[in-house]
Order: structure tokens, then sequence, then C-alpha cells
């Protein structure tokens, strides 16, 4: 009986250890994870919102900034006597937010919500490459499988087309015989040009996730223990799933938006200081004969300023109430989240749980259409079945075995979805240590405190890897007829 409760990624690691092989399944996701352009852009992305903090707490730090002018009066007023006519001027100016209505604070807190919300998202992005990985991985195999079936069965339509001829050719047959025998060979052809051609998109699919060409893939390894209902299943959904963490982390910014729309309407405080440097160049008071000026000058002068808003057209009351109907909006999506993630859950149980009963089901199926194939050919030689009967008790048994073999890859898919919608299904859960491991609270860290305004990054290199005119492509063969 399996234990009630999901053993999670000590389990799921257990199950991937060892060596990252490309014809694994564990070296495809971790290929995946390293080269994929979707998860790598999705980490750009994150990137990118983690700069939302440090830009919200650019907004209560110190301004800095000077200015500097050089001036030539080319004409001036006969009036002016002491006006100079060169004039070259400096000054710095530095203002310090005090208070600001809360907007600085309220404003960081919101970007500190999204970026956590951001990191459930990529955890997202993770666990639906990996679903999309897993599926693929298993129509490769599963495809290959179908391939092969359908091959064989041409080859024994071949083989007993032309008994049915030879027989046909001493009197023991009619052409009627023969045209049955024929026109299943000929069906049976058509079929395997149709599972040729699924193959190929699902190798196609395989590498445009992976980014390599899949060969011979290994059988993958057993899923961990799973939840004995769908109710325990849930449980650890709820408190799990990236999707809804992310719904609550974007609902909590947008309660913190509406405190950063009402400061607009509170008085702000701020401590300023300005020192000026003026030089006139021997310009100032030329016009007066023996009169004497200071040619250079410097002023300083150190204060507070506050601002009061008194009206502003209505903007503010319209941008809270903006806030709060976002606000409203972000509440309403955490319950759609949540009811989405319970849909995801007890369908992907459901779907598992029937998928195994399909698995026991076909194996049974699969050796009574064995057994069955067996008795209508021995019995057809002593004329108690007609070719007809053979034909038939062949096709059985190959949608049988197809059955099967869909069947398996639909519980295994079914069951890595029922651990993506538990939260259970991404890098970390799925033991791709190793050092490979991308923690998105590490960029976070460093660039939350950075004061500089020319502290930047090297530009962008692309990560993720090409697929155009993939080599191996060429050097895999479907089956022939």
């Amino acid at each position: 009986m399996a234990k009630p409760i999901l053993i999670g990624a000590a389990a799921i690691a257990l199950t991937f250890s060892g060596p990252a092989l490309a014809d694994s399944l564990r070296g495809a996701l971790v290929q995946a994870y390293q080269t994929n352009p979707t998860l790598t852009a999705a980490r750009a992305g994150q990137r990118a919102n983690d700069e939302n903090v440090p830009i919200a707490l650019s907004g209560g730090r110190p301004d800095l900034s000077a200015t500097g002018t050089f001036t030539e009066v080319l004409r001036k007023s006969p009036n002016s006597f002491t006006s100079p006519t060169r004039i070259g001027q400096a000054q710095l100016s530095l203002e310090v937010p005090i208070f600001q209505g809360g907007a600085v604070r309220n404003g960081v807190l919101a970007a500190e919500r999204r970026v956590e919300a951001g990191r459930a998202d990529l955890r997202t992005a993770e666990a639906n490459l990996f679903t999309q990985v897993v599926a693929a991985y298993l129509d490769v195999i599963s495809n290959r499988n179908i391939v092969e079936l359908n091959a064989n069965q041409v080859n024994v339509l071949e083989t007993n087309a032309q008994a049915t001829n030879d027989r046909f050719e001493i009197g023991d047959l009619t052409r009627t015989d023969v045209a049955q025998a024929e026109a299943r060979r000929e069906l049976a052809r058509g079929r395997l040009e149709a599972a040729q051609a699924e193959l190929v998109a699902a190798e196609e699919n395989y590498l445009r996730l992976v980014g390599d060409w899949p060969e011979a893939l290994e059988p993958p390894p057993p899923l961990p223990d799973l939840p004995d209902s769908p109710d325990l299943a849930e449980d650890v959904a709820i408190g799990n799933n990236p999707g809804l963490i992310s719904a609550q982390r974007s609902a909590e910014a947008a309660r913190r938006d509406i405190d950063v729309a009402e400061a607009a309407r509170l008085p702000q405080l701020s401590a300023v200081a300005n020192g000026a440097y003026n030089n006139f160049f021997g310009t100032l008071g030329s016009g007066l004969v023996g009169a004497t000026f200071a040619q250079h000058e410097t002023t300083a002068n150190i204060g507070l300023r506050a601002t009061v808003p008194l009206y502003q057209g209505g903007g503010p009351s319209a941008r809270v109430r903006q806030s709060q109907a976002r606000y409203g909006q972000a509440q309403e999506a955490i319950i759609a989240t949540e009811r989405s993630v319970i849909a995801d859950v007890r369908s992907a149980f459901s779907r598992y749980r029937a998928a195994l009963q399909v698995i026991d089901s076909s194996t049974h199926a699969v050796e009574a259409n064995a057994l069955a194939l067996e008795g209508t050919r021995a019995e057809n030689s002593v004329g108690l079945r007609t070719i007809l009967d053979i034909l038939n008790a062949e096709q059985e048994l190959l949608n049988s075995q197809v059955d099967l073999v869909t069947a398996r890859r639909n519980a295994y898919v079914a069951g890595f979805n029922l651990l993506a919608a538990m939260g259970k299904a991404e890098a970390e859960d799925l033991g791709l240590d190793g050092g490979i491991l991308y923690n998105s609270a590490d960029n976070y860290h460093r660039v939350r405190n950075i004061w500089s305004d020319w502290n930047d990054d090297p530009m962008p290199v692309t990560q993720a890897t090409r697929t155009v005119d993939n080599p191996e492509r060429a050097i895999v063969t479907t089956p022939e007829n």
C-alpha cells in the first residue's frame, strides 16, 4: 500500500541519482534545465524582476547632482553698469528624502512580494518544462515501440499473404482468402506509415524541449510513492503549488500598491543642501572706473523642504481606487488559481489511477489475445478457422499491445503531472544536483543593496542551445516497411 503522504524530494532524488546520461530521463531533464530557452528566458525575466526592489529603494536615497555653465554676454543693457560679460558657474545640490508619505516603504514591500511571486512563477516554469520533457521522453519510447509493433505486424502479414497465395495456387484456399490477406497487409503498411510519422513528430518535439536528438532512450525510473487519495494530494498542493503561491504574493503586492497611491496625498519632507561657485573672469563691474568687485564667489546653504499637496485634480483618489480594484482582482485570482490547482490535482490523480487499471487490463488482454491467436492458427490448420479469423486475431493482439504501450506512457505522465500539480516536480525535488541548480535568490541578494549608478552587469550572452540542422537527426532512421 502506498504511503499516505508524498515521499517528496528524498524519494525522487534517489530515483534520479547517478550520473547525468544523455539517453536517460535524468540526463534529458538536466540538459533541458540547462539549455531550454523557455526556462533560461524565465530566469532572465526574474533577474529583471529583482531590480524592482533597488529601484524602489532608490526613491528613499539621497539625490546628488552637479551642474556647470559658462556664459558669454554678447550684448548687455546700457543701464547695467556692473553686470559681467563672462560668467562661469558650478553648483552642487543634495536632497535627502525624510518623509514621503510611506510611498518608498510600501513600494519596496510591494516589489519584494513581486520578487517572491516571480520566484514561484520560475518554479512553475521549471515544473511545466519538466512535465513536457517527461511526456516527450515517454512519447518517443512509446512511439518507437508502436512503430516496432506495426513493423512486425507488416512482416507477419507479408508472410501470411505469401502463404495464402501459395495455398491458393494449390487450390487449398479461395481468391477471397487471398484478397483478405492482401487487404490486411496494405492496411498494416498504412498504419506503419502513420506510426512512423507520429514517431518523427515525437522525436522533433523531444529535440525542441531537450536540445538534443533522442537516441537509445533508457526506460524511465519508477515514480516516487504518491498519495493514496486525492484529498491527501490536494492538501500538499494547496500548501506548495507555486502557481497558488505566486497569486498570493501578487495579491499582497497589490495591497501595498494602495498605500503607495495614498501617499501622493500626504506631505513630503526632504533635507536639502546647495553649494555654488561663480567666476566672472574680471568682467564684473568693468563698466565703472575705479570700482572694485570680487570676481569670484562661493555660496552654500542647507535647509528643509516641505511639500503639502492641496489639490491635484482628483488624480490621487483615482489612483487609489484603481489600486483597490486591482487588489480585488488579485484576490479573485487567488480563488481562481486555487480552483485550477484542485482540479489539476484531482484530474491527474484520476488519470493516474485509471491508467494503472488500463495497464492491468491491457496486460491480461495481450496474454489472452496471444493465446487466442495461437489457438486460431492451430484450429485453422485442421479446418475449424478461416484465414479471416487468423487476421482478426492478429489485429486484436496488435491492438492490445499498442493499448498496453500507450497505457504505460499515460500512467507515467499522469503520475508526473500529479507531482507537478502538488509542487513536487521541480529541479530540487528531482535531485538535479551536482552544482547545476539555479538559485534565483542569489541574484536578488547581489543587486538589492547596490547604491552605485555605474554598477552594470556584462551584456547578456545566450544560454540556450540551437537545434537548427541538428547533426544527429540525419543519422536516426525509422524502421523500413
